[in-house]
């Protein structure tokens, strides 16, 4: 079973997902692909431990501090191929960005496209914890956010990205 709350971000309202112990799902509302594989009978419950324990790592993210994703239980719902590269999206550092084609090369330089990299990217079911916002593409473009490019703009300056070097 699956359990819901809400988050009040400065970019959005924030649904989080959990299974009782792992945050299992963060979306923004009316993201791309918004709660998709989890279904719809999930009664809220604000007083898990996870979700405390999520929303005060927000609030410092937030805050503009830097917090460490490994303070987090996380349990995102993929194929292997998917959370390969969601774990190679925990491994870009605060306030970088690495682009798809440097992700597939990571994965293995001969077999995968940029292009199914960033299916898998888009794919994330725990925006900003998993930081799918600091892939960009080839050539410093902004492509390819499920929240809308807008947000990744704000999460990327908020880590102190200068955008303005890149196409929107």
């Amino acid at each position: 079973m699956y359990y819901k709350t809400y988050y009040s971000s400065p970019s959005g309202n924030i649904l989080l997902v959990s299974d009782g112990n792992n945050l299992c799902g963060l979306w923004f509302e009316g993201q791309k692909y918004f709660a998709s594989k989890l279904g719809d009978n999930m009664p809220e419950n604000n007083t898990l431990k996870i979700f405390n324990t999520v929303k005060n790592w927000l609030n410092r993210y937030f805050d503009g501090q830097k917090p460490d994703l490994k303070e987090l239980p996380l349990a995102p719902q993929g194929t292997e191929f998917q959370k390969k590269v969601w774990k190679i999206l925990c491994e870009i550092p605060y306030g970088r960005v690495i682009t798809y084609g440097d992700i597939a090369k990571k994965l293995n330089p001969n077999a995968r496209s940029a292009q199914a990299v960033g299916g898998a990217v888009g794919h994330n079911p725990i925006s900003i914890i998993i930081p799918c916002h600091r892939v960009v593409g080839r050539n410093k473009s902004l492509t390819g956010y499920a929240a809308g490019i807008n947000t990744k703009v704000k999460l990327l300056e908020l880590e102190g990205v200068n955008t303005s070097n890149y196409k929107k």
